[in-house]
């Protein structure tokens, strides 16, 4: 809708003749009122305060220690998943779905972390893991504990194949507030979890495929294991390392 409405004509600005007015300053705003001013774009998009920062300007340390909370997490992950159950056609397919969710998360956690590490602070940049082992470690510890306070419960390789590792939590906390149907009883919803995990294993170059199983147990009947299945090429350079 335009302004004026057609037909109409806005009222006429008045002037005041009096010297006194015409030559008095104009009230300037406080400095508090300027920094809070928003500015918008030609065309609108995104708002920018006045002082022209945005959260990119933040130093990526203030909320190194902060926490996030958990009905917060609940409600957000939740919402996560009926998005995702949209136009799904079936348990995997969800699973895909979710799993994709996570893994652009991973690949910038991945250089979050990197630039917090405490060890690189000497260095011009953060060196990222070159050997598998060194890589799992990395995510059983610091990722874990960035994202759920504590390091994963278990990591092991498997026997059967070499280019197969299992990192085992038994009480994932993605599942702790999800409700599962009965008919949907082999969902484990920690696949955007596995997402996350893939994304890391890309960011350096392990390429892998990263599924999430359930085998709980007596003791922990929500346990799930995370299975990382690396490319060829990720153990044909593993290899050739060792014999460097």
């Amino acid at each position: 809708m335009s302004y004026p409405p057609q037909g109409l004509k806005p009222p006429p600005l008045r002037q005041n003749n009096s010297s006194s007015s015409s030559n008095a300053p104009s009230p300037q705003p406080s400095s508090s009122s300027t920094a809070a001013t928003a500015i918008t774009g030609g065309g609108g998009g995104l708002r920018y305060p006045s002082n022209r920062k945005t959260i990119y300007d933040r130093n990526l340390n203030r909320s190194k220690t902060s926490e996030l909370s958990r009905a917060s997490f609940a409600y957000l992950f939740g919402e996560m998943i009926t998005y995702a159950q949209r136009r799904v056609t079936g348990i995997q397919d969800l699973e895909k779905r979710l799993n994709a969710q996570g893994y652009p998360l991973g690949l910038r956690l991945l250089d979050l972390l990197m630039y917090r590490d405490p060890s690189s602070s000497s260095r011009s940049a953060p060196q990222r893991p070159t050997r598998i082992l060194a890589l799992l470690q990395f995510i059983t510890t610091t990722l874990w504990r960035h994202l759920f306070g504590r390091q994963a419960d278990a990591l092991e390789r498997s026997k059967e194949h070499e280019d197969e590792y299992m990192i085992s939590d038994n009480e994932p906390l993605v599942n702790a507030y999800i409700s599962v149907p009965r008919e949907m009883s082999q969902l484990n919803c920690a696949a955007f979890v596995a997402g996350v995990v893939e994304g890391v294993c890309d960011g350096t170059a392990f390429n892998a495929r990263v599924t999430a199983h359930t085998m709980g147990t007596e003791m922990w009947p929500a346990k799930t294991v995370f299975l990382i299945k690396f490319v060829p090429e990720v153990l044909e350079r593993e290899a050739f390392l060792v014999k460097v």
